[in-house]
């Protein structure tokens, strides 16, 4: 048994839009104890000090949280991070895709694998849906690597089978052993999970849409991952390339992709009826803000697709995204409902909504609250402690903030990876903040320990 001593933050239920006293959903615990026991699972939150035969670590003054959960990011793409003045389709064929044709080398694709899971782990986020590329070797190297830091990860390899360069395209047959030689090694095995991975509607034909369908109906439990109404451009191909759906988000209905597993990126581009098809089905929206933003694809309108009865979660997008820091992202998702928002205070964000959408409220579009997204008795002891401030600038913030809620919205807008002092998987330190910038060997070891 071990034990943490910190303030402790994290959510009992979803917070109401706008409030930011969130009684009875926001569980804040100053200076309190997380007892994690051998086995990598919180065995209890108490106040007063545990007794001499438990280890403990005192962090007082500091803040532990559940460990983020990303549900949106494509591990090939930190090298195309901050790539100047393109918009989502022609960023696709200038960046993105000559990045993850490279990923066809078993060394790249292992290498790529481990400096992106660090580099998450680095951040504060110890779970995430995740795209590596089209070959089927990304992805073994991605659950292998996640496996060796005891990750949450939910991935699948690429599908595209068109519109796509050389190196970059499969072909049904193909694609489809693939798929399930994948799912047959990974899926269910630790804490890896397979998702039905589709790049998005353009890159692949109608049989290959129905491949991945019959793939989510062979087995419930697979998740299925796209991008769906990221930009204009993009919504108006789809209508040309599939002239007798109704909508962009019809396609992937009428294939069978829409289901209580299935995460859906950005979603700005849809109306009622799509809402609606998502809230009947139970499929969520990853809310990518930062890339949003970047490429300037759109703003989401969160509230209106909570009014719809809709679920979403919030990505990094990276590398369309600016920062794998959730911290960043939901700082980026504020101003996105500011600016939609303009007339009036119902688009405002609060750090109760967004922090729950970063932990349990992912974990819970995820079906997987069971294990991560909060610091409930008999969860996976995931989770971060970072400092309230690390500059002159909100150190003094934080003393002049006048409530809990001011305080963690403060944090949440100016921190970032400086203000993390550890990342825990399963009870075990992943990363080590104090020591990143004097030791980087460190942290390796620790990793690969």
């Amino acid at each position: 048994m071990k034990a943490y001593r910190a303030d402790l933050l994290d959510f009992a239920a979803d917070p109401v839009w706008g409030d930011t006293v969130a009684d009875g959903a926001v569980r804040f615990r100053e200076d309190h104890w997380l007892l994690v026991d051998n086995a990598g699972r919180i065995a209890g939150v108490q106040a007063e000090a545990p007794g001499p035969d438990v280890e403990r670590e005192d962090w007082r003054g500091h803040l532990l949280l559940p460990g983020f959960i990303d549900t949106h990011v494509h591990s090939p793409q930190i090298g195309v991070m901050a790539s100047y003045g393109t918009a989502l389709l022609d960023w696709l064929n200038n960046y993105t895709f000559p990045a993850e044709r490279a990923w066809a080398d078993p060394e790249v694709a292992a290498h790529g694998s481990a400096h992106f899971l660090d580099a998450l782990l680095a951040h504060g986020t110890t779970a995430a849906a995740v795209f590596p590329t089209v070959h089927k070797g990304s992805a073994d190297a991605l659950f292998a690597a996640a496996a060796g830091r005891g990750m949450r990860i939910v991935a699948g390899k690429v599908l595209m089978d068109r519109h796509a360069p050389d190196g970059l395209r499969d072909d049904v047959v193909q694609a489809e052993r693939d798929c399930v030689d994948l799912i047959q090694r990974w899926h269910g095995q630790g804490r890896n999970s397979y998702a039905v991975t589709v790049r998005f509607a353009p890159t692949s034909t109608e049989a290959q849409l129905a491949m991945a369908g019959a793939l989510c109906r062979a087995d419930p439990t697979l998740y299925m991952q796209t991008h769906v109404a990221e930009n204009r451009d993009e919504v108006r191909w789809v209508g040309e390339l599939f002239p007798e759906a109704r909508s962009y988000l019809d396609v992937y209905a009428s294939a069978g992709l829409l289901h209580r597993r299935s995460i859906l990126a950005h979603g700005i581009w849809l109306d009622d009826n799509d809402r609606a098809a998502l809230r009947e089905t139970g499929a969520q929206i990853a809310f990518c803000p930062s890339s949003n933003l970047f490429l300037g694809s759109g703003l989401f309108d969160w509230p209106a697709m909570l009014a719809a009865g809709g679920t979403v979660s919030v990505a990094s997008d990276v590398g369309g995204g600016t920062s794998l820091s959730m911290q960043r992202t939901l700082a980026d998702g504020y101003k996105v409902q500011a600016l939609l928002g303009e007339s009036g205070a119902g688009h405002k964000l609060t750090a109760w909504t967004a922090l729950h959408a970063a932990t349990r409220g992912a974990a819970e579009a995820l079906g997987l609250a069971h294990e991560i997204g909060s610091l409930e008795v008999g969860r996976m002891a995931d989770f971060t402690v970072w400092r309230w401030s690390a500059t002159p600038v909100d150190t003094e913030r934080q003393r002049l903030a006048r409530d809990l809620h001011e305080k963690v919205f403060a944090w949440m807008t100016l921190a970032d990876e400086r203000h993390l002092r550890g990342t825990w998987v399963a009870g075990r330190m992943r990363h080590d903040g104090r020591q990143e910038a004097a030791s980087p060997q460190a942290n390796q070891e620790r990793r690969e320990a």
